[in-house]
């Protein structure tokens, strides 16, 4: 009888590509949660605030398509290393206006532009830079697990997706400690630290993984640039897939409001101080803590229809703040743990997203694998992010107008700057948006439907 030989370690740099992305994702977390209020009180307006952030998540998830390309040419490490120092410039440039351009944070977001062209300046720049950097991020600690996994791929990626949560959840409690008792700009410091000890770790531990053998006879040239813009144009003129990222993408248009709506309603509705980075950690804890569970129960599920499911959910996540509305004492009536009604509200429609996201998200993999021709899975896939950039780009532009020129019709301001709304007219936002994540499962389905009608060919997993 044989005895069964343990499954050998990953490789020291899978580990050390593990962390950078802990310490990157603990960075961009610290201050996601708080970007537009942190714009708003900077004076940018009513509107600019949600339309720079959905600039940012446009970035991150659009450019991965060329900076991967980029990575490959000149090696992941030489890539991280300059990420990093673009991500750390970003996150000084957007503390810039406070620390030492003389702007303070008002009390409260007014609708009015008053911010000076220097801190606007300075705010672009940062969010341009922070994009960059984390485009870049993305696909090198990818391609180095992918990589480095071996033949075990599935659990490198489980330990992959688990480090980004942690991440997560470790730069919103760090972000939280250091600024209860200092200005909102310092999640901009944490932010810069977790960059730094990410360069410190790429710099002295993360060795560059191993390229692929070239195969004899195999001339092919490595990816330009120019190649990778004219295969999104051959993956595009595929109709399925075209129109699969229309419909796919009101899913992340409701879940940019996280970043977008829900900062913006708590802080100019709810309290004039909220723990916004406390509220969103509901986010990575449900995915932590459930993952396994509805992978287990609800893995064999065809993916289109766990797609629908999930989109289902974050359309009707939004409901949740609609009770708060026609309570006694309303939003701001004390519940659990002295916390606002409309802020527990607020929680409950972050953990459901989540939860929405659990049936979604990696399905959206498995759906467009299925969907790509026989032989070009890899090329499709490598534009699965598609959908979350488009929603992201229109996300933050509509999910202000709602927010602005819906739910606030009518509102009247108070003494401590937080706006009364008219009851009727917030419950016709948050109406809208379930509505739209409704008809954004409709399309989906709908979808499906004429898929299965067209000639049979790569349609798989329907």
């Amino acid at each position: 009888m044989s005895a069964t030989l343990p499954a050998p370690a990953f490789p020291r740099v899978f580990w050390a590509a593990n962390t950078t992305e802990l310490f990157e994702r603990a960075a961009y977390y610290s201050m996601a949660s708080f970007v537009v209020i942190y714009l708003g009180q900077l004076g940018l307006g009513a509107y600019w605030p949600s339309t720079l952030n959905s600039l940012l998540w446009t970035l991150v998830y659009f450019l991965p398509i060329v900076s991967g390309t980029i990575a490959d040419q000149i090696g992941f490490r030489r890539a991280l290393l300059g990420a990093c120092v673009l991500l750390a410039v970003g996150y000084f440039a957007m503390g810039y206006p406070v620390w030492f351009g003389g702007a303070t944070l008002a009390a409260d977001v007014s609708p009015a532009v008053s911010a000076s062209g220097s801190v606007v300046a300075a705010l672009v720049i940062g969010i341009t830079l922070i994009g960059l950097g984390g485009s870049i991020v993305k696909p090198c600690i990818s391609g180095t697990v992918q990589k480095s996994a071996g033949a075990r791929a599935t659990l490198a990626f489980a330990i992959f997706y688990m480090v980004i949560n942690i991440g997560s959840l470790v730069g919103r409690a760090v972000a939280f400690t250091a600024r209860r008792d200092a200005s909102l700009s310092v999640i901009f410091a944490v932010a810069m630290v977790a960059t730094v000890l990410a360069l410190l770790v790429v710099l002295f531990v993360y060795k560059e993984p191993p390229r692929a053998p070239v195969l004899v006879g195999d001339t092919r040239p490595r990816k330009s640039v120019g190649r990778v813009l004219l295969d999104m144009v051959l993956v595009l003129q595929n109709r399925r897939f075209a129109l699969f990222l229309v419909v796919s993408s009101g899913f992340w248009f409701l879940y940019t409001q996280v970043y977008n709506v829900l900062p913006l309603y708590v802080k100019r509705v709810v309290e004039t101080s909220p723990a916004m980075d406390l509220y969103t950690v509901a986010n990575p804890l449900v995915i932590v803590t459930c993952q396994l569970l509805v992978t287990r129960w609800f893995g064999k599920m065809r993916p289109i229809r766990s797609i629908v499911i999930g989109t289902i959910i974050i359309g009707v996540a939004m409901l949740a703040n609609l009770l708060p509305l026609y309570t006694a004492g309303g939003v701001r009536a004390l519940g659990v743990a002295a916390l606002p009604i409309g802020s527990l509200a607020v929680i409950l429609t972050v953990a459901l997203i989540a939860f929405g996201e659990l049936f979604t998200s990696p399905r959206m993999y498995e759906w467009i694998g299925a969907l790509a021709p026989k032989g070009q899975e890899g090329l499709f896939l490598g534009y699965a992010n598609l959908p979350v950039a488009i929603g992201s780009l229109v996300g933050g532009p509509v999910g202000a107008v709602i927010f602005n020129e819906i739910m606030c019709e009518g509102a009247s301001k108070r003494a401590d700057g937080l706006l009364d709304l008219v009851p009727a007219a917030a419950a016709k936002g948050w109406l809208l948006l379930m509505a739209i994540g409704m008809a954004s499962a409709a399309s989906m389905w709908l979808y499906n439907r004429w898929l299965e009608r067209q000639p049979p060919g790569r349609s798989a997993g329907a």
